[in-house]
Protein backbone atom coordinates (compact mmCIF):
# COMPACT_ATOMS: atom_id res chain seq x y z
CA UNK A 1 0.00 0.00 0.00
CA UNK A 2 3.58 2.37 -0.49
CA UNK A 3 1.27 4.26 -3.88
CA UNK A 4 -1.64 5.19 -1.37
CA UNK A 5 -1.30 9.03 -1.63
CA UNK A 6 -3.68 12.08 -0.77
CA UNK A 7 -4.69 9.75 2.55
CA UNK A 8 -6.42 11.24 5.89
CA UNK A 9 -5.48 9.28 8.77
CA UNK A 10 -7.47 9.39 12.21
CA UNK A 11 -6.43 7.48 15.81
CA UNK A 12 -8.67 5.69 17.75
CA UNK A 13 -8.21 4.46 21.15
CA UNK A 14 -11.10 1.88 21.53
CA UNK A 15 -13.41 2.88 24.49
CA UNK A 16 -15.64 0.68 27.32
CA UNK A 17 -19.20 1.31 25.47
CA UNK A 18 -18.16 0.57 22.54
CA UNK A 19 -17.47 -3.14 23.17
CA UNK A 20 -19.01 -6.33 23.70
CA UNK A 21 -19.43 -8.73 26.43
CA UNK A 22 -16.58 -10.19 26.01
CA UNK A 23 -14.37 -6.56 25.28
CA UNK A 24 -14.65 -7.18 21.65
CA UNK A 25 -15.46 -3.82 19.59
CA UNK A 26 -18.43 -4.43 18.32
CA UNK A 27 -19.77 -4.50 14.14
CA UNK A 28 -21.63 -1.41 14.66
CA UNK A 29 -18.62 0.48 16.71
CA UNK A 30 -16.49 -0.44 13.68
CA UNK A 31 -18.87 1.18 11.10
CA UNK A 32 -19.38 3.78 13.29
CA UNK A 33 -15.14 5.05 13.41
CA UNK A 34 -15.45 4.64 10.02
CA UNK A 35 -18.35 7.04 9.79
CA UNK A 36 -16.40 9.06 12.40
CA UNK A 37 -13.14 9.20 10.11
CA UNK A 38 -15.19 10.28 7.11
CA UNK A 39 -16.42 13.38 8.51
CA UNK A 40 -12.86 14.43 10.40
CA UNK A 41 -11.57 14.16 6.32
CA UNK A 42 -14.89 16.47 5.59
CA UNK A 43 -13.54 18.92 8.70
CA UNK A 44 -10.31 19.04 7.68
CA UNK A 45 -10.86 20.64 4.52
CA UNK A 46 -13.10 23.67 6.10
CA UNK A 47 -16.17 21.55 4.58
CA UNK A 48 -17.60 20.18 7.65
CA UNK A 49 -20.87 18.44 7.77
CA UNK A 50 -22.63 20.66 10.01
CA UNK A 51 -21.20 23.35 7.42
CA UNK A 52 -22.69 21.48 4.70
CA UNK A 53 -26.00 21.11 6.32
CA UNK A 54 -26.34 25.26 6.58
CA UNK A 55 -25.82 24.94 2.57
CA UNK A 56 -28.70 22.22 3.09
CA UNK A 57 -25.99 19.85 1.61
CA UNK A 58 -24.90 16.06 2.90
CA UNK A 59 -23.14 13.15 1.89
CA UNK A 60 -25.37 10.04 1.68
CA UNK A 61 -24.27 6.57 1.75
CA UNK A 62 -25.97 3.95 -1.57
CA UNK A 63 -23.47 1.08 -1.01
CA UNK A 64 -20.94 -0.18 0.72
CA UNK A 65 -18.52 -3.13 1.93
CA UNK A 66 -16.45 -3.93 5.53
CA UNK A 67 -14.44 -6.53 6.10
CA UNK A 68 -12.77 -7.56 9.30
CA UNK A 69 -10.10 -9.45 10.22
CA UNK A 70 -10.30 -9.56 13.41
CA UNK A 71 -11.94 -6.81 15.78
CA UNK A 72 -9.78 -4.19 18.22
CA UNK A 73 -10.18 -4.76 21.74
CA UNK A 74 -10.58 -2.33 24.62
CA UNK A 75 -8.07 0.25 24.97
CA UNK A 76 -6.52 -1.29 21.45
CA UNK A 77 -4.77 1.74 19.36
CA UNK A 78 -6.06 1.60 16.14
CA UNK A 79 -5.72 3.59 12.27
CA UNK A 80 -8.38 4.61 9.88
CA UNK A 81 -6.67 5.65 6.79
CA UNK A 82 -9.03 7.04 4.10
CA UNK A 83 -9.02 8.41 0.80
CA UNK A 84 -11.02 9.16 -2.07
CA UNK A 85 -10.32 6.77 -5.40
CA UNK A 86 -12.69 8.15 -8.04
CA UNK A 87 -15.48 10.25 -8.67
CA UNK A 88 -18.23 11.36 -10.59
CA UNK A 89 -19.92 14.36 -10.85
CA UNK A 90 -22.24 13.55 -7.83
CA UNK A 91 -20.75 10.07 -6.15
CA UNK A 92 -17.48 9.54 -4.73
CA UNK A 93 -15.81 6.53 -3.69
CA UNK A 94 -14.38 6.27 -0.47
CA UNK A 95 -11.37 3.79 0.51
CA UNK A 96 -10.46 2.39 4.53
CA UNK A 97 -7.99 0.55 5.37
CA UNK A 98 -7.78 -0.05 9.21
CA UNK A 99 -4.36 -0.77 10.78
CA UNK A 100 -3.31 -1.64 14.46
CA UNK A 101 -0.82 -0.43 16.81
CA UNK A 102 1.90 -2.97 15.03
CA UNK A 103 0.66 -1.54 11.38
CA UNK A 104 -1.54 -4.60 10.43
CA UNK A 105 -4.10 -4.27 8.68
CA UNK A 106 -7.17 -6.08 10.87
CA UNK A 107 -9.92 -4.17 8.24
CA UNK A 108 -11.05 -2.97 4.84
CA UNK A 109 -14.23 -0.96 3.80
CA UNK A 110 -15.24 0.81 0.54
CA UNK A 111 -18.21 3.02 0.30
CA UNK A 112 -20.01 5.06 -2.16
CA UNK A 113 -21.42 8.14 -1.28
CA UNK A 114 -23.57 10.85 -3.21
CA UNK A 115 -23.61 14.01 -2.74
CA UNK A 116 -27.17 15.20 -1.69
CA UNK A 117 -29.47 18.55 -1.63
CA UNK A 118 -31.21 17.59 1.90
CA UNK A 119 -34.12 19.92 1.10
CA UNK A 120 -34.85 18.25 -2.80
CA UNK A 121 -33.69 15.19 -1.94
CA UNK A 122 -31.53 14.82 -4.65
CA UNK A 123 -28.22 14.19 -5.58
CA UNK A 124 -25.98 17.40 -6.46
CA UNK A 125 -22.78 18.23 -8.03
CA UNK A 126 -19.84 18.10 -5.91
CA UNK A 127 -18.23 21.53 -4.99
CA UNK A 128 -14.88 21.89 -7.36
CA UNK A 129 -13.50 22.66 -3.90
CA UNK A 130 -13.94 19.44 -1.83
CA UNK A 131 -12.94 17.75 -5.26
CA UNK A 132 -9.12 19.80 -5.63
CA UNK A 133 -8.61 19.69 -1.92
CA UNK A 134 -9.08 15.81 -0.94
CA UNK A 135 -7.84 15.36 -4.65
CA UNK A 136 -7.91 11.60 -5.12
CA UNK A 137 -6.09 8.02 -5.75
CA UNK A 138 -6.86 5.64 -7.62
CA UNK A 139 -5.74 2.70 -5.34
CA UNK A 140 -8.94 0.42 -3.66
CA UNK A 141 -8.58 -0.69 0.02
CA UNK A 142 -10.34 -3.54 -1.29
CA UNK A 143 -11.45 -5.95 -4.54
CA UNK A 144 -15.19 -6.47 -3.81
CA UNK A 145 -18.17 -4.69 -6.54
CA UNK A 146 -20.10 -2.74 -4.41
CA UNK A 147 -23.22 -2.23 -7.33
CA UNK A 148 -23.38 -5.57 -7.77
CA UNK A 149 -27.34 -6.41 -6.86
CA UNK A 150 -28.20 -8.13 -3.79
CA UNK A 151 -31.73 -10.35 -3.53
CA UNK A 152 -34.49 -8.75 -2.14
CA UNK A 153 -35.89 -11.83 0.65
CA UNK A 154 -39.45 -12.66 0.23
CA UNK A 155 -39.44 -16.03 2.76
CA UNK A 156 -36.88 -15.15 5.27
CA UNK A 157 -35.92 -17.66 7.64
CA UNK A 158 -35.17 -15.09 10.51
CA UNK A 159 -37.28 -12.01 10.92
CA UNK A 160 -37.92 -8.65 14.00
CA UNK A 161 -39.37 -5.83 13.62
CA UNK A 162 -38.44 -2.42 14.97
CA UNK A 163 -39.96 0.61 15.37
CA UNK A 164 -38.18 4.06 13.71
CA UNK A 165 -37.08 6.55 17.07
CA UNK A 166 -35.71 9.69 16.40
CA UNK A 167 -32.19 8.35 17.64
CA UNK A 168 -32.44 6.40 14.66
CA UNK A 169 -32.37 9.54 12.15
CA UNK A 170 -29.17 11.63 11.29
CA UNK A 171 -28.98 15.14 10.36
CA UNK A 172 -30.26 14.15 6.87
CA UNK A 173 -33.08 13.37 8.34
CA UNK A 174 -33.72 9.64 7.41
CA UNK A 175 -32.08 6.71 9.48
CA UNK A 176 -28.46 6.56 9.60
CA UNK A 177 -26.82 3.52 7.11
CA UNK A 178 -25.50 2.11 9.99
CA UNK A 179 -28.85 1.26 11.49
CA UNK A 180 -29.89 -0.34 8.76
CA UNK A 181 -26.81 -2.64 9.31
CA UNK A 182 -27.30 -3.40 12.92
CA UNK A 183 -30.88 -4.54 12.56
CA UNK A 184 -29.78 -6.62 9.62
CA UNK A 185 -27.30 -8.07 12.12
CA UNK A 186 -29.88 -8.15 15.16
CA UNK A 187 -32.03 -10.69 12.67
CA UNK A 188 -29.60 -12.95 12.95
CA UNK A 189 -29.87 -15.86 15.31
CA UNK A 190 -28.12 -16.34 18.64
CA UNK A 191 -26.42 -19.87 17.71
CA UNK A 192 -24.71 -17.97 15.03
CA UNK A 193 -23.88 -14.83 16.93
CA UNK A 194 -22.34 -16.79 19.93
CA UNK A 195 -19.96 -19.22 17.81
CA UNK A 196 -19.45 -16.86 14.86
CA UNK A 197 -17.99 -13.09 13.98
CA UNK A 198 -19.23 -10.79 11.60
CA UNK A 199 -16.22 -11.36 8.81
CA UNK A 200 -17.89 -9.08 6.04
CA UNK A 201 -20.78 -7.15 5.48
CA UNK A 202 -22.06 -5.69 2.28
CA UNK A 203 -24.86 -3.35 1.89
CA UNK A 204 -27.09 -1.35 -0.45
CA UNK A 205 -29.17 1.61 0.83
CA UNK A 206 -32.44 1.55 -1.77
CA UNK A 207 -34.76 4.00 -0.31
CA UNK A 208 -35.42 6.45 3.01
CA UNK A 209 -37.25 5.21 6.04
CA UNK A 210 -37.90 7.87 8.59
CA UNK A 211 -39.23 8.26 12.65
CA UNK A 212 -42.31 7.07 13.33
CA UNK A 213 -42.12 3.88 10.72
CA UNK A 214 -42.15 0.56 11.58
CA UNK A 215 -39.48 -1.36 9.91
CA UNK A 216 -39.37 -5.64 8.93
CA UNK A 217 -35.79 -7.09 9.37
CA UNK A 218 -35.63 -10.34 7.18
CA UNK A 219 -33.08 -12.26 7.17
CA UNK A 220 -32.17 -16.13 4.84
CA UNK A 221 -30.12 -18.26 4.62
CA UNK A 222 -27.28 -18.48 2.34
CA UNK A 223 -25.87 -21.79 1.75
CA UNK A 224 -21.99 -22.79 0.86
CA UNK A 225 -19.36 -25.32 0.85
CA UNK A 226 -16.82 -23.81 4.05
CA UNK A 227 -17.37 -24.14 7.27
CA UNK A 228 -18.35 -19.95 7.26
CA UNK A 229 -22.13 -19.18 7.61
CA UNK A 230 -23.57 -16.75 4.91
CA UNK A 231 -27.00 -14.85 5.30
CA UNK A 232 -28.88 -12.47 3.17
CA UNK A 233 -30.70 -9.30 4.31
CA UNK A 234 -34.25 -7.33 3.03
CA UNK A 235 -34.81 -4.20 5.40
CA UNK A 236 -38.49 -3.50 4.50
CA UNK A 237 -41.32 -0.54 5.79
CA UNK A 238 -43.44 -2.87 7.83
CA UNK A 239 -47.01 -3.65 5.98
CA UNK A 240 -45.72 -2.51 2.54
CA UNK A 241 -43.21 -3.87 0.02
CA UNK A 242 -41.08 -0.88 -0.07
CA UNK A 243 -37.22 -1.90 0.30
CA UNK A 244 -34.85 0.49 2.30
CA UNK A 245 -31.60 -1.37 2.40
CA UNK A 246 -30.55 -5.26 1.20
CA UNK A 247 -27.42 -6.63 2.58
CA UNK A 248 -25.27 -9.81 2.45
CA UNK A 249 -23.30 -11.07 6.10
CA UNK A 250 -20.62 -13.68 6.17
CA UNK A 251 -19.33 -15.13 9.27
CA UNK A 252 -16.61 -17.00 10.30
CA UNK A 253 -16.33 -18.85 13.41
CA UNK A 254 -14.37 -17.75 16.23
Amino acid sequence: MDTIKNYFDKDFELRYFEMDELGTASPTTILTLLEETAAEHCYSIDHSLYQLADKNIGWVLISGVMQMERYPRYKEKIVIRTWLSKYTTIKGYRENIIYDEENNIIGRARGLWIFFDINRRRPVKIFDDIIERWSCCNVASIDHDISAKIETIEDPTYLLKFKINKYDTDMIKHVNNIRYLQWAIESVPDHIIDRYYLYSIDGRFISEAHYGQGVVSMTKDCPNDSPDRSFIHSIKIEGTDKVCAEAKTVWKLL
